[in-house]
């Protein structure tokens, strides 16, 4: 049994620290391998020149990540990530980011993530992650 939007949501508030929070992420679709999460545009997390931060949509993909393996595995376990790797491939600007976490191999220790985050109504994604967790009992 996979986690609904709103499932996912009630994680957000329940499981993570008070600075992710405040990146104001929210579950817009979960399924049985998969979560996307849209991360809202804020001057707050802009950097000089006004692009959204390199930290903030890493933060996104790790977040997302854990919504896409507490998904998979039918609920919030504990998990901790081992390792992740985040390519840039163009600014973001005055737009929400979907953040799309994919599961691409769960094992009862360790998962494999595939992270997209495209900027809303864009057809070419700003950047591309990839990520490994250790998974708790």
């Amino acid at each position: 049994m996979t986690l609904t939007p709103t499932e996912a949501d009630d994680l957000l508030a329940a499981h993570f620290a008070p600075w992710v929070q405040a990146l104001g992420l929210s579950a817009v679709e979960t399924g049985e391998h998969h979560a996307v999460l849209r991360l809202p545009w804020s001057d707050q997390l802009a950097r000089e020149g006004g692009a959204l931060s390199g930290q903030a949509l890493m933060a996104a993909a790790d977040t997302a990540s854990v919504i896409a393996v507490s998904a998979a595995r039918g609920g919030f376990g504990p998990m901790t990530t081992v390792q992740q790797s985040t390519d840039f491939q163009r600014a973001v600007t005055d737009r929400d980011v979907l953040v799309h976490a994919r599961v691409t191999k769960l094992g009862r220790r360790i998962a494999f993530l595939d992270i997209t985050l495209t900027p809303e109504g864009a057809d070419d994604p700003a950047a591309h992650a990839t990520a490994v967790y250790a998974l708790g009992d």
